[in-house]
């Protein structure tokens, strides 16, 4: 459609009809099916047949049949034969799943992610759906929530890049083509700073904070064209996002050039009023338009109560007319009105879904996300001595993440089906050691969503089993980590250690035998002090999707050297948290060799996390020398270089993270002391070395100055080149 016919389509559309476009439904509305898929509180809405005629969106569905058979019928009851919006929380994968968010950041590979959401968008699209609920933008600097398995991490360049990557894969350079899905950026704004952790909480920082750090990933999402942005839980400076006029209208429509459609999260504008801000449904509707919200996400807020404001002259109709044009227009960018089915294939379901293309590139993913936190020599795995997998996650399809909705656990391959495939059975034996869960743990309804818990005399026999079978082996390999319901939408916690009774596993096994390595299953950073110092050697591996006991297998084995990085720093423990890289410097600053009492450190731990961000290791050992630059000063009109030479010590080929952090010494405000500013990969044969280069310019020296414009200073600037955030070389520049 030409602008000029929606325009003239707006006009003949009712004051009803145009309400009902701003009304999502969830869609167990229209079929029964649709219940398992609800991701929020049922509201119990009572809608009558005219009301659901009118619906603009539907929320939860999928399915080529399913979608193809209600857009029809809906269409022959929609007055202009408006074609329904199909939306979904497809978050790392639709049937494929990859790893989590998180895991994928771990790669700092962004086009890995481009890649996987082209197949996710190809997938989603086959089975009607129009809008995919991500990507998740909000930077997390605190493991304790538990949505951060969702988000790219703690860094807001690293985190900007997978954004954007994610938003280019789902969409490409248009939504109309075949296999191509609107993105939906979220949630805006300043989410994953909720304080002491817990989901829905209140957000409380300064506006600097804010806008140097927080503002930034949604900004990439929405400079990759995303079509949608959501609106989050929290309040930003006292008041509900999603009727903030200020954060709406003035920074994300404003500031950030935002004009596509913005959707309320799970009931976030009737939440306004048991927020205490909104008096009633009537305020609640009035606020959140007047904030430019567009589409009330299953609540009757708007639907009861829109139309009555603007008949009795509390809202103008030409706001409501700018949020139906606004839905409207994506409808139109998804070429609905051409064609309301759009990639909706039943055969094409059949043909993509879990296709080994697919397989291969999850597993690829899930490869390149695992990070070898430590190894005292015993991985990879040698193949030939008798191996013992000892562990809850040792033969566990549950390897996806509690926001895998649209996947199937039972499409999994587990660590024991491919371990099968390479470990001769007469040396290797796979036991479950004791239940994932300690028995009794956590809330009744976490305790209704897991599997049976077994009785106290089958964990000892469990345990029993497997501290003879690890007595008796060369080696023991214990796969343990969270539940993949102890992350997500919430799932905060204030213990960030993995179960107690795996713990307990670990203990006793290293007892009759030490040479353990613990592969990580988490969907958030933990406390890893004790396995650390229990086991011999950690694999972290996420939540790693569909193909995470292929991946799993073939990185134990050394078939591929591990090459991922921590996107989060780990705490030394749950008392530091938040703790992150890109700190400021206090005046009283804590350093090594201090010996001055009166310095902002702790008594009993160090300040430093146990893992810091950026870091991993790889079964072949670099080197990375000191950085050189070209110059010594800087133009605001020009540019430098800075080079380090990486060689490859060891004698297995490996791949290197090469990172490039500056630090803005004196400025109008305190900076960070470093930012992430750049990263390659650098994959070297044994022995050999390379020189890589990165160049600056003035653009990425950048902030939010005293004076709030945004820009550089002269001065004085480090530059460090290494494979983590801990770095301890260093040249410096001056920006004239």
């Amino acid at each position: 459609m030409e602008k000029q016919q929606l325009e003239a389509l707006l006009k003949e559309m009712s004051l009803e009809e145009k309400v009902g476009q701003l009304f999502q439904i969830i869609g167990y509305y229209y079929v029964e099916e649709g219940k398992k898929f609800i991701t929020g509180p049922d509201s119990g809405l009572n809608l009558s047949d005219e009301n659901g005629a009118l619906t603009g969106s539907v929320l939860g569905l999928q399915g080529a049949e399913l979608s193809k058979k209600i857009q029809k019928e809906y269409m022959e009851h929609q007055p202009h034969h408006i074609p329904l919006l199909f939306m979904m929380d497809v978050i790392h994968g639709m049937k494929t799943i990859f790893p989590a968010p998180l895991a994928q950041a771990a790669t700092f590979e962004p086009e890995l992610t481009k890649e996987g959401s082209e197949i996710a968008a190809k997938e989603a699209t086959a089975a009607g759906l129009h809008v995919a609920f991500s990507p998740m933008a909000d930077l997390v600097r605190d493991p304790r929530w538990g949505r951060v398995v969702e988000s790219f991490g703690e860094d807001p360049y690293l985190s900007s890049c997978f954004v954007k990557a994610q938003v280019e894969g789902f969409q490409g350079s248009d939504m109309k083509a075949p296999g191509k899905i609107c993105a939906c950026v979220k949630h805006f704004a300043g989410y994953g700073g909720a304080e002491a952790g817990r989901d829905y909480n209140t957000v409380s920082m300064d506006s600097h904070t804010f806008q140097e750090f927080y503002l930034k990933g949604y900004q990439a999402g929405i400079d990759a064209g995303a079509g949608m942005v959501m609106t989050s839980f929290n309040t930003i400076d006292g008041i509900p996002a999603s009727t903030n006029h200020h954060l709406m209208r003035d920074i994300l429509r404003g500031e950030l050039g935002f004009d596509g459609v913005l959707i309320s999260d799970f009931a976030a504008i009737k939440e306004t009023i048991a927020h205490g801000y909104s008096e009633n449904g009537e305020k609640a509707a009035e606020n959140a338009l007047r904030a430019g919200v567009d589409i009330d996400m299953m609540t009757t807020t708007y639907l009861d109560h829109v139309a009555d404001l603007i008949q009795k002259g509390v809202l103008k109709e030409e706001l409501l007319d700018e949020s139906v044009m606004r839905i409207l227009e994506l409808k139109n960018r998804l070429g609905l009105f051409e064609n309301p089915y759009k990639d909706a294939d039943e055969e094409k379901e059949k043909e993509l879904f879990l296709c080994q293309e697919h397989r291969k590139t999850a597993r690829k993913a899930a490869v390149r996300s695992f990070v070898l936190l430590k190894n005292d020599g015993i991985l990879p795995v040698d193949t030939e001595k008798k191996i013992a997998f000892i562990g809850p996650y040792t033969d566990r399809k549950e390897m996806l993440s509690s926001w895998a909705i649209t996947g199937d656990a039972k499409d999994s391959v587990t660590i024991r089906e491919a371990a099968e495939e390479v470990f001769a059975s007469d040396r290797t034996v796979y036991l479950q050691g004791c239940p994932v869960l300690t028995p009794g743990f956590g809330t009744a309804q976490l305790r209704l969503e897991v599997e049976e818990e077994p009785s106290e005399e089958e964990c000892r026999q469990m345990k029993e089993k497997a501290l003879k079978a690890a007595a008796e082996a060369d080696l023991v390999i214990m796969p343990l980590g969270e539940h993949f319901k102890e992350s997500g939408e919430a799932a905060s916690k204030a213990n960030i250690e993995i179960p107690e009774i795996q713990l307990e596993l670990l203990e006793e096994v290293v007892r009759v035998n030490p040479n353990v390595a613990v592969v990580l299953f988490n969907g958030r950073p933990l406390d890893l002090r004790k396995v650390s110092r229990l086991a011999k050697a950690i694999l972290e591996v996420w939540l790693p999707g569909t193909e995470g006991g292929h991946a799993i297998i073939d990185v134990l084995t050394g078939k591929i050297n591990p090459s991922g990085k921590l996107p989060m720093s780990f705490p030394y423990c749950v008392g530091q948290v938040p703790v992150y890289y890109n700190a400021y410097s206090t005046g009283r600053s804590d350093f090594k060799g201090c010996t001055d009492h009166f310095r902002s450190r702790y008594l009993d731990i160090p300040n430093e996390p146990l893992y810091p961000f950026g870091y991993g290791l790889s079964y072949t050992e670099f080197e990375i020398s000191a950085p050189e630059l070209t110059e010594d000063t800087l133009s605001a009109d020009g540019s430098l270089e800075a080079s380090v030479t990486v060689t490859n010590k060891g004698t297995r080929q490996g791949t290197e993270t090469l990172q490039l952090y500056i630090q803005d010494v004196f400025a109008s405000v305190v900076r960070p002391v470093k930012e992430l500013k750049g990263f390659r990969k650098v994959t070297l044969e044994p022995g050999e070395s390379r020189r890589e280069t990165f160049r600056i310019d003035e653009t990425m020296l950048r902030f939010l100055r005293g004076d709030g414009t945004v820009g550089s200073e002269p001065g004085t600037f480090r530059v460090w080149i290494g494979n983590s955030s801990v770095g301890k070389e260093f040249e410096e520049f001056t920006l004239l």
